[in-house]
């Protein structure tokens, strides 16, 4: 029997900020709950919403956290530890931009800082089961991605050790949630090694089937790839934990195309935008989803190149509300079945 999605639910890492109302958990849920949204995902990193180490040890705290956000309409739909589980496998190439994500004292340390990011998730996992939630999103780092494009040609194995070393560092992360009893959604995306359905596969492999490690599924990730959003969902169904919406447009001329040219977002070819504004068919994808019995959250995850925030957070929760499917409790045709006859059926098939 397939169940419901529950929504709308909107992250708040684009837009927790110093002005208010978004400088705190209270008035930013306050926010979220006047726009009509039921949930928030909240960002585990950021201390005006929450002290993710506090959360790990008290669970005293989280109801208080959980008491703000029911007073103000929402409910806390699952931590995020984006950031942190970057740094959990950063490439060389990329240790100075990432240490924005880190505290300064871990800055220019590589090893300090995977240390302090492999902390932060395990809080995370605690700090979720202190919360009374089943799921959590994150990514999952990159050793390989500056040899996505096998030019020069790849060294033999190299792959294979970068993918090895990647589940070595996940897998008792994914332990500790595993003790917690919460799912990991890993968020498909470039510049991280999992960032397709094959990507996904090699890192499950290499962890023998951990059953938390899951998916964050978010098509605009995957219309910018080309991939096929709905068909992943035929093939990754068990898998999906967590569901980001954010919409897209892929639009290639005879300049650019997937990769766009190193452009601003703006004059790319491939796009983010507000709900509805882009290309993602959302009504086959809620639609699928409640076919396969997804019953967790649809999270709004705003990004635009375009459209003001908060006007796409305006639009944003009846967008999602429009698309929710109270799935059926009985066939449409139901009134014309009849009673069960076995004589009358045997006269049918002629037996």
């Amino acid at each position: 029997m397939a169940t419901n999605i529950k929504g709308p639910a909107i992250f708040l890492a684009q837009f927790a900020g110093d002005a208010a109302p978004f400088n705190s958990f209270d008035s930013i849920t306050k926010w979220a709950g006047s726009l009509g949204y039921k949930g928030v995902q909240v960002p585990s990193w950021d201390g005006r919403m929450m002290d993710l180490k506090k959360a790990a040890e008290s669970k005293t705290y989280c109801d208080e956290l959980k008491g703000i956000a029911k007073k103000n309409g929402v409910e806390i739909t699952e931590l995020s530890t984006h950031l942190q589980g970057q740094l959990v496998a950063v490439h060389p190439a990329y240790d100075e931009g990432f240490d924005a994500f880190a505290p300064k004292e871990v800055h220019g340390n590589a090893k300090a800082r995977r240390e302090w990011a492999e902390q932060q998730v395990k809080y995370a996992a605690k700090a979720s089961h202190n919360l009374g939630l089943d799921s959590h999103v994150t990514f999952s780092g990159a050793l390989c991605w500056p040899f996505l494009y096998a030019w020069p040609p790849r060294a033999p194995g190299l792959i294979e050790e970068g993918f090895d070393e990647l589940a070595r560092r996940w897998k008792p992360l994914l332990d500790v949630f595993d003790e917690n009893g919460v799912d990991v959604g890993y968020e498909l995306h470039p510049g991280e090694d999992l960032i397709d359905g094959v990507t996904f596969e090699m890192f499950l492999e290499r962890l023998k089937g951990h059953k938390r490690c899951q998916i964050n599924y978010d098509p605009s990730h995957f219309l910018l790839q080309q991939l096929d959003y709905l068909d992943f969902i035929d093939i990754y169904k068990d898998r999906i934990c967590a569901f980001h919406v954010k919409d897209a447009e892929f639009n290639p001329n005879g300049r650019q195309g997937v990769y766009s040219g190193f452009q601003s977002w703006v004059n790319r070819a491939g796009r983010f935008r507000s709900l509805g504004d882009g290309q993602v068919d959302f009504g086959a994808i809620f639609s699928k989803l409640a076919a396969y019995n997804y019953d967790s959250w649809a999270v709004l995850e705003w990004e635009c190149c375009l459209k003001d925030a908060e006007q796409g957070a305006k639009e944003g929760a009846p967008f999602i509300d429009s698309h929710l499917i109270k799935v059926t409790a009985k066939a449409f045709d139901d009134f014309a079945a009849g009673a069960t006859d076995k004589a009358k059926i045997k006269r049918l098939l002629g037996i």
